[in-house]
């Protein structure tokens, strides 16, 4: 690979290719996950249908074929067309981020409709027991071992394999931001392993921290059909302007390449994002954020029931834990607090107490030696947490009393985090966007690093989440929440 006249020592894509470090992107691990995904869901989908199907067909085993043999055929094939329908095995979305999720929600809800219908034509009446035991329990199995799934595949690129080849082509601080940011989050799947740009001041040997610059910006096309790459990354430049573009995505028809382009002019992403031709001419339309309607309504039904069910569940250990927080250290079990939630409104929020009585008083002698990011009082090792409460803050078993919190209704499930209201009065008119919503006992900080985010990063996942929500990340965030909270990564 050329870079300025000189051969440059990083192999290419192709190169890799024929040296088997990887494979030809129409035929290598994408396919091959691929693959694997329609064979999980296929086994899962006939698994959940056939035992429904034989535990419930044995107590009338005389027309078993007639009713029940029918019934599990059908269900099985109503949910497999409604994955292909609604390409839920698309290579772009397995993998990544909640679309995956929402497009099989989205499948099973439609086979679930058919069902439905299907039932009312046929007059059967054992279709009840498809469409309430059936599609939640294929829900339930095909979504779990699609996120064993995703855990591989996550694993494998953190060690360096399953990575898309990337060409980034704009100017030298944005491309920088993108290598930065996929080195970062490795389980993204994309690997930089060229740029194109048009100011070549201030390279190191021709590299961009460490990444080889192969040419200008005219000659994206040309390296992709040369080199192999699979994604071509197009970050702002005033080199490109709408007939630039519109001939680059022309040039590579002919490649395996998948052109992306960065919109930069807001961080918005999601089901907000939506392409329109108006007049000929290609538009980004930006839907409002949803802060009312009918999927609010939901949100607030599945945080009261969800509250419910786990005070139910983790009652007995509220109990014991509240017990050996008194036995711990003198004063009573649960520490209220002053926070802010939606539309500005302060609340009382409710934690298990984790340092000694008194400790907020302590605070100003400790005002030296803080740790935490912009407002926020943090200490990796806070002399006035008492032997349970670091126990109970690495585990975040602390917060477990906030679901009184979302059960009244001051809290969601998922949300920002609860500010402090002297946070809130050092906060811009910008960073006020975050009490738009509920604030929310777990987050997109809370899987994210908690305590060891910067202030900058944690206030963007906040307005993030503000500005992306969904019914579909919200299940996300909860699922991820579990794996974070056993790791401890982050909080003190």
């Amino acid at each position: 690979m050329r870079q300025g006249g000189a051969v440059s020592s990083f192999p290419s894509a192709r190169e890799r290719v024929a040296d088997g470090t990887i494979s030809h992107p129409t035929i290598g691990w994408e396919q091959r996950y691929r693959r694997t995904v329609i064979i999980s869901d296929t086994v899962t989908t006939a698994f959940v249908v056939a035992a429904i199907g034989n535990f419930f067909g044995a107590r009338d085993a005389a027309n078993w074929h007639e009713k029940w043999g029918i019934l599990a055929f059908g269900t099985e094939l109503l949910v497999l067309g409604a994955l292909a329908v609604s390409r839920s095995w698309a290579p772009a979305v397995l993998g990544q981020g909640a679309e995956e999720f929402r497009r099989l929600g989205r499948s099973l809800f439609m086979a679930t409709v058919a069902l439905a219908l299907g039932g009312i034509a046929l007059t059967s009446r054992n279709i009840k027991l498809w469409i309430f035991v059936a599609i939640p329990a294929i829900a339930l199995v095909t979504m779990t071992a699609r996120y064993l799934l995703r855990l591989w595949l996550h694993k494998q690129r953190k060690e360096g394999r399953c990575l898309r080849p990337v060409l980034a082509a704009g100017s030298l601080a944005t491309v920088r931001d993108l290598i930065t940011r996929t080195r970062k989050f490795p389980h993204l799947g994309w690997r930089v392993e060229a740029v194109c740009t048009t100011d070549l001041l201030g390279l190191d040997a021709g590299q961009l921290d460490g990444v080889p610059v192969v040419g200008p910006l005219a000659d994206v096309a040309k390296h992709v059909r040369h080199d192999g790459y699979r994604v071509v990354a197009v970050t702002p430049d005033p080199h490109w302007s709408p007939d630039r573009l519109q001939r680059l995505a022309w040039n590579l028809e002919s490649s395996d390449a998948e052109m992306v382009v960065a919109p930069v002019l807001m961080e918005v992403a999601g089901p907000r994002l939506h392409v329109d031709a108006v007049l000929g001419i290609p538009l980004l339309r930006v839907s409002m954020p949803t802060f009312t309607g009918g999927r609010r309504v939901v949100k607030e039904v599945v945080d009261r029931m969800g509250a419910t069910l786990l005070l139910m569940l983790f009652a007995p250990l509220m109990v014991f834990v509240g017990l050996l927080v008194m036995v711990d250290s003198r004063g009573g079990p649960f520490y209220s607090q002053r926070r802010v939630g939606k539309d500005g409104r302060e609340f009382t929020i409710l934690k298990f107490r984790t340092m000694v009585t008194g400790a907020d008083r302590a605070r100003t002698a400790l005002a030296d030696r803080n740790e935490g990011a912009g407002p926020l009082f943090k200490l990796r090792r806070d002399p006035r947490v008492t032997r349970v409460g670091a126990v109970l803050r690495r585990y975040s078993m602390d917060e477990l009393p906030q679901l009184f919190n979302v059960l009244t209704g001051s809290m969601s499930l998922v949300g920002p985090r609860p500010p402090l209201p002297e946070e809130c009065a050092a906060y811009d008119p910008d960073i006020r966007r975050r009490l738009l919503v509920k604030p929310g006992l777990t987050g997109l900080w809370q899987i994210s690093g908690r305590s060891d985010l910067p202030w900058e990063e944690a206030v963007r996942l906040d307005l993030r989440y503000v500005e992306d929500w969904s019914l579909a990340l919200d299940t996300v965030i909860l699922w991820k929440t579990l794996r974070a909270v056993l790791r401890g990564q982050g909080a003190y």
